[in-house]
């Protein structure tokens, strides 16, 4: 499939169904975190961003750069700035998604079949793994030539693993009582037939191109090997896995790529920070509540010659856009739903607000979303979660509370949340990257 990267030119947003069908390009290029912010940083080499070192002093002149933490990203462009003082305008997202996870030692017999030791990463509906085709990809930790350990990417695009649901002969009360399932019992993938131990770890350094005792350690993951596509009767909707959230780190790097292209009406500079762990909790040392964040906007200032007061007098002024996926009214769970708060698939972003604080919108961040939106000529929808229900969370009341940020939380329409595959909507993308762009760039 055809990238958007390809086909877009610099200060131009995609179109509907060309939005639709990059994001799947970039979803089935990302089957784990690593992948995704690998293939982000392709995306934004194109337009002239170059990659950081964290352990190297940055440049003091304007430019477009980016540093890449495990699965974990953040970009930014001092091209519209006018001095270390300026402030931030962010858009923030996360690159990890609930899945199955590869122990330590995995390699497990039993009834005459060889599996895989699996601990559950995340919230995922456990159902939806069951009886799919599933690949492994994530990082191998790789002993290299002078003995230092050197990260490899690894995409295993085949259909080597099954976790098997019981038939219903021996659950007669699954479609009444549904599928009752014990993550340590029932969740281990087959992956062969006999009763010695299958030797993962030298199956896992053919593919890395290395040695069985040079593989130091590994984040392997497994994923869905149906590829993402449109859907319905007229290809107005996107099957896929892993939209939460790779649809908003999608829609994050095409509005940067276009915002930097286009002077904000104030100075300001323009970033896009991808985290990973947001769905274990974010703390870690790439996650949300980490300092990755704050870190880099200060060597940003120190960079070009600032000191901590210009780094403070940039953070009052800055904004945060923290992009999660929404959910959509579902038809056959209505009654789930704020009454007052519908969400409707290819209706346009999503405001999110929670007076717990569980999101971090407050009126000045909501403002200045809804501002964007309208700059942006898309429509805006808000979300509220029932009284009666608990409502989750994501990264922006972390980045808030680490920055002093004024924060707005927002995302695009899901059904299926934390499915193994879940849907979203076409139309919705293009008017995701516009507002967002809108944001970085505000006029």
């Amino acid at each position: 499939m055809t990238t958007t990267s390809e086909r877009t030119e610099p200060g131009r947003l995609p179109s509907g169904t060309e939005a639709a069908e990059g994001l799947c390009a970039y979803v089935d290029a990302s089957p784990s975190p690593f992948h995704a912010v690998a293939e982000a940083a392709r995306l934004l080499r194109e337009r002239g961003f170059t990659e950081l070192d964290e352990t190297q002093a940055w440049p003091a002149e304007p430019g477009r750069h980016y540093v890449l933490r495990g699965g974990s990203l953040v970009a930014w462009s001092t091209e519209h700035a006018d001095g270390p003082a300026s402030p931030f305008r962010v858009v923030g997202a996360h690159t990890d998604s609930p899945n199955l996870r590869i122990k330590p030692q995995p390699d497990v017999t039993r009834a005459g079949w060889q599996l895989l030791g699996v601990e559950v990463y995340g919230g995922p509906l456990l159902s939806s793994w069951l009886d799919r085709d599933l690949g492994l990809s994530g990082r191998v930790a790789v002993r290299g030539a002078d003995g230092t350990p050197e990260p490899r990417l690894v995409t295993v695009d085949e259909p080597v693993l099954r976790v098997a649901q019981l038939a219903i002969h021996l659950d007669r009360d699954v479609n009444t009582e549904g599928v009752k399932l014990n993550p340590q019992q029932h969740l281990s993938p087959l992956w062969g037939v006999g009763t010695a131990p299958s030797d993962f770890t030298g199956w896992l350094a053919e593919r890395a191109g290395c040695a069985a005792d040079e593989v130091l350690g590994w984040d392997l993951m497994t994923h869905d090997l149906t590829p993402s596509r449109l859907i319905g009767r007229d290809r107005d909707l996107v099957a896929a896995p892993r939209l939460d959230n790779l649809a908003t780190s999608y829609a994050g790097v095409r509005a940067l790529v276009t915002a930097i292209e286009q002077a904000p009406a104030e100075p300001c500079t323009q970033v896009l920070v991808l985290f990973d762990h947001e769905e274990v909790g974010s703390m870690s040392e790439r996650g949300a509540f980490s300092t990755l964040l704050p870190v880099v906007l200060e060597r940003v200032v120190a960079s070009r010659g600032g000191g901590r007061e210009d780094y403070l007098r940039a953070l009052a002024g800055t904004i945060i856009a923290s992009g999660d996926m929404a959910h959509a009214t579902h038809p056959n769970y209505a009654e789930r739903h704020e009454p007052q708060h519908q969400v409707a698939m290819n209706g346009g972003p999503v405001l999110k607000v929670n007076t717990k604080l569980r999101y971090a919108t407050d009126a000045m961040g909501a403002a200045a979303f809804v501002t964007a939106c309208g700059q942006a000529g898309v429509p805006v929808q808000k979300f509220v979660v029932r009284s009666d229900l608990p409502c989750g969370s994501t990264v922006g009341p972390m980045t808030a509370a680490l920055t002093g940020a004024t924060t707005v939380d927002f995302g695009a329409p899901l059904l299926s949340m934390h499915s193994c595959r879940e849907l979203a909507g076409a139309a919705d993308q293009p008017m995701y990257a516009a507002a967002l762009a809108a944001f970085l760039s505000p006029a």
